[in-house]
């Protein structure tokens, strides 16, 4: 039966019990390291998840097209002529582009908005009912978005963003009930689900209504658009479309399809994608950080291993002289600083996902600066990483002074003081 094993644990158990206090500060050392760097990165991943969350609450894969005026002469026309979105450019662009959805926007910066006596300046938007799935306007249960009846039949209905409703029927429940709208009756159909917004061509889509463009653009005499909104399958199919949707335009207005003054665009894909570097590279600083302390604690570990190495000089010297093998010599060391660091990650990985869940429980409703950052996060596949390090580390730091160890000539160190 091969005893080394049980030899080699029985010298680790020795050692470590006369050296508690050493053991203690080291373990605590590794510990702090390992609290650290799960934390950073757990509060990196919050915040990248919900600046994710954010950038849906706008709608996803969408960009926003705005009319401008011609800067490039074209086809002997003169520039500065002005480009007008109208309403039937909808369905014609609609017509010509079928992979893509496609909303337009007609746009009351201050209507008045009554219920009772209460009358508020808000927001008021005009737009298709393609338009709540296009900018992700969910509704509350008991309520909807526009659906196509709607815009067909131009009824005065309206959709509420979940502030503006707030403010308006404080806590009366107002699906079903009647306001007016720039002094005209609309019936209220629907309440935004609150969503998280980061970024915007407008106010919060919480503090404006939505009506059918149809109803706005009879009641308003208006044909003229303020801007379209289309969304793509995915991200990469929306260069493709913006240059469709340029050309097409292009014909129809007589501009260069390469002026980018005649139609503006904001492309939230590539926003997106700026956005996604940016938490990366937040992501890879805290991560840096929090490597760099457990670093610090490897050496601590190392260091360690190396003191009790020269400690032991003496001693090691007479268990080799005696005919100790070279693994008994070894064997507890390496054990040692593997031990002492899987005890402080493991200690350290308790520590850090009891204070996430901590964290988790404390309310961010209402605390912009709390819902902007977002709860912590602890990732399976970076406690997985984490604990590989961990090993390497502490297989290193006992390595290399048990190699020193397994080195010592007998003779030296029986003279060693």
């Amino acid at each position: 039966m091969n005893r080394r094993p049980l030899v080699t644990w029985q010298l680790f158990v020795r050692t470590a019990s006369l050296q508690r206090k050493r053991a203690v500060l080291t373990i605590a050392a590794i510990t702090w390291g390992t609290v650290s760097i799960l934390l950073l990165l757990a509060f990196g991943q919050g915040l990248k998840e919900q600046l994710m969350r954010g950038r849906r609450g706008m709608g996803e894969n969408i960009a926003v097209i705005w009319p401008g005026n011609t800067s490039k002469v074209w086809q002997g026309l003169p520039t500065g002529r002005p480009v007008r979105l109208r309403m039937e450019d909808i369905d014609f662009l609609r017509a010509r582009m079928p992979d893509v959805e496609i909303a337009g926007e007609m746009t009351d910066w201050s209507a008045l908005v009554t219920w009772g006596t209460k009358t508020l300046n808000e927001p008021l938007v005009a737009s298709n009912w393609q338009f709540g799935e296009i900018r992700n306007h969910f509704a509350q249960p008991g309520g909807r978005f526009l659906d196509a009846l709607d815009e067909a039949q131009k009824r005065r209905v309206v959709f509420l963003g979940d502030h503006l409703a707030r403010e308006i029927f404080g806590k009366v429940q107002p699906v079903g009930k009647r306001i007016t709208i720039n002094s005209l009756p609309y019936t209220v159909i629907g309440v935004m689900e609150h969503k998280m917004q980061m970024g915007s061509y407008g106010p919060p889509d919480e503090n404006h209504a939505v009506v059918p463009i149809t109803t706005f653009a009879a009641q308003m005499s208006r044909q003229y658009l303020n801007d379209l909104v289309i969304k793509v399958r995915r991200p990469g199919l929306m260069a493709g479309a913006l240059e469709r949707l340029r050309h097409v335009l292009a014909a129809k207005y007589r501009f260069d399809p390469a002026d980018e003054q005649a139609i503006s665009v904001w492309d939230t894909v590539k926003s997106s994608q700026t956005m996604d570097n940016l938490t990366l590279g937040i992501q890879l600083f805290l991560g840096l950080m929090g490597a760099l302390t457990l670093f610090i604690g490897g050496i601590g570990v190392a260091n360690i291993m190396y003191a009790v190495v020269k400690e032991r000089t003496r001693e090691i010297g007479v268990q080799m002289a005696l005919g100790a093998k070279r693994g008994w010599i070894t064997g507890p060391i390496v054990m040692q600083g593997l031990v002492y660091t899987l005890v402080g990650g493991a200690t350290g990985m308790i520590i850090s996902v009891v204070l996430v869940l901590l964290i988790g429980l404390i309310p961010t409703s209402g605390n912009q600066a709390l819902e902007f950052l977002g709860k912590p996060q602890l990732s399976w596949p970076i406690s997985v990483a984490t604990a590989v390090i961990l090993g390497m580390i502490g297989t290193a730091a006992g390595y290399f002074p048990a190699r020193r160890a397994a080195e010592v000539d007998p003779a030296e160190s029986l003279r060693y003081e």
